[in-house]
């Protein structure tokens, strides 16, 4: 993956504000494309277990776009990332919506950077 966002790649960015109880972001997508990587961030220290997120496209999974959030050591800044295999693209008008289980404790906000690509359907 390159340093650097090619002229047809865009970003979307999602807040949650507390990656440790059960919930649901999204965020609307503003054109055709495809979700290249997704990225997560954490504010502290989660505790008990770890957490799970998944993305999905409308109500469709994406393969490949669960992120595992390790609770052992983890601490404010902890960065994961994954880069979906399939049923990661979309058109303008979709939403991505990331989904968290609830799996951990501590109030702990993450944020989401979606790295995408246009396909100028």
């Amino acid at each position: 993956m390159s340093n650097f966002m090619n002229v047809d790649e865009f970003i979307l960015t999602i807040t949650e504000t507390d990656v440790s109880t059960a919930g649901t972001v999204y965020v609307a997508c503003p054109a055709d494309g495809r979700i290249e990587s997704i990225q997560s961030v954490i504010n502290g220290a989660i505790a008990t277990a770890n957490v799970v997120l998944t993305a999905s496209i409308n109500a469709v999974a994406v393969t490949g776009g669960a992120i595992t959030v390790t609770q052992s050591g983890s601490a404010a800044g902890d960065v994961d990332i994954v880069i979906p295999s399939a049923l990661n693209h979309f058109v303008k008008g979709d939403y991505i919506k990331i989904v968290t289980g609830g799996q951990s404790s501590n109030t702990i906000s993450a944020h989401y950077t979606i790295r995408c690509k246009s396909t100028g359907r």
